[in-house]
């Protein structure tokens, strides 16, 4: 069986927040007042997925809404049922994506012990952050996101922060990435925030594809002159593991979509948390085996449309680091897979001003030298009106120097 990992969603799109730009918490509408995982759906989940070979390597990924809501007792029965059915020598990983604000000492305590990664959301400094980060009683949540992290700091959890690149924060790179070293965050994931009305039409706080492209050859400026050692950029490690081993490491980079599933409260299997979507319902973990899952026709159909893209991406120069790019990002455009990417000219932006140090550092890594900061590579010139080495038929001013 081929591997996978399972991202899971015990209280549905359920929050204790009301993000203005979260893209899940209109599940609301479509599931119980309090939707929960039973304890009879966790352990039919944990034991059958346990049955599975996954070369002794288990996944769990723990997201919402916000997962914490269900206290530190349904932890508990997680590791214990994660004990009781794991095979020998099982290699098991908890991972949770939080808010942050109900983060209490108790639950870093028992997420240190256990080993949980943390992904704690935090979009920069206060100002920034609690622009949409609000709670449902539209108070601010920086001060209580930064205590939780305290918490997880002193109990030495491991955590990865995740910032929501929002129509505010694309204007901030350099101030966030300041504020998030600041504050000894060496880990960061930013994630472009793309969402669109019922007539296709970006909503206001969304970014554009040349906003994200601006905004990652700024952010690559600043980890570049002092931080390639220090600073672990997820999106730059999935480049540089890209371009040393020839694998990818994100989803978005593949060739296909079938890479994980998504298990709601009540047991219900989808293929994506992008596409929790009553056409896309694979089954229920209560009724359905993972081999059914895995061999599904509907699940491998939504896979295989990844590698589906827009006729221009066949000549792309850089089409083996998107393969098009996330579909949630080309099916919002229209109903069409063949789409391009909202994104695509701010990936060609960055890939035209970066790849060529990042092809050092991959170079340097192969050969087992030290890569140390800052890199420096000289280039080809490239005129304003010279044709835009992305392989398009623009002039580069016009292109990806937008």
């Amino acid at each position: 069986m081929k591997s996978f990992s399972l991202l899971i969603k015990p209280v549905s799109a359920d929050c204790n927040l009301r993000c203005e730009y979260c893209f899940y918490i209109d599940h609301l509408d479509t599931v119980e007042k309090k939707p929960r995982m039973s304890e009879s759906t966790l352990e039919t989940m944990i034991a059958s997925y346990m049955q599975t070979d996954q070369n002794n390597q288990y996944a769990f990924g723990w997201q919402g809404g916000e997962p914490t809501l269900l206290g530190i007792k349904f932890w508990e029965k997680v590791v214990e049922l994660q004990t009781k059915y794991a095979p020998p020598g099982a290699v098991i990983s908890n991972g949770l994506q939080t808010n942050g604000t109900l983060i209490t000492d108790e639950l870093a305590k028992f997420f240190a012990e256990y080993r949980f990664l943390l992904g704690v959301s935090l979009d920069g400094p206060r100002y920034l952050h609690d622009f949409y980060r609000k709670t449902i009683g539209n108070t601010p949540t920086h001060n209580l996101v930064m205590r939780g992290i305290e918490h997880l700091k002193k109990n030495k959890v491991e955590l990865n922060i995740l910032s929501l690149v929002n129509n505010k924060t694309v204007k901030k790179p350099s101030e966030i990435y300041r504020y998030l070293k600041e504050h000894e965050f060496y880990y960061h994931q930013y994630i472009p925030c793309v969402e669109f009305d019922g007539n296709r039409n970006l909503k206001p706080y969304s970014i554009t594809g040349e906003d994200w492209g601006t905004f990652l050859c700024e952010l690559f400026e600043l980890w570049i002159k002092t931080d390639i050692n220090k600073v672990s950029i997820r999106l730059f490690d999935s480049i540089i593991n890209y371009l040393v081993h020839g694998n990818y490491s994100v989803c978005y980079m593949g060739t296909n979509c079938c890479q994980y599933f998504v298990v709601e409260y009540d047991g219900s299997v989808y293929p994506c948390d992008f596409f929790v979507r009553k056409d896309l319902l694979l089954g229920n973990v209560k009724t359905n085996s993972w081999d059914d899952f895995v061999n599904s026709s509907k699940y491998h159909d939504f896979g295989a449309q990844k590698a589906e893209w827009n006729d221009t991406c066949k000549d792309c120069l850089f089409i083996n680091m998107c393969n098009g790019d996330c579909q949630i990002f080309r099916f919002s455009r229209s109903l069409s897979s063949h789409s391009l990417s909202i994104l695509c000219k701010g990936w060609k932006k960055f890939y035209v001003n970066t790849l060529p140090r990042f092809k050092i550092i991959a170079n340097a890594i192969k050969n087992n030298k030290e890569v140390s900061s800052p890199i420096q590579i000289k280039a080809k010139k490239i005129g304003r009106n010279s044709p835009c080495p992305c392989g398009s038929l623009k002039k580069y001013k016009d292109c990806c120097l937008r």
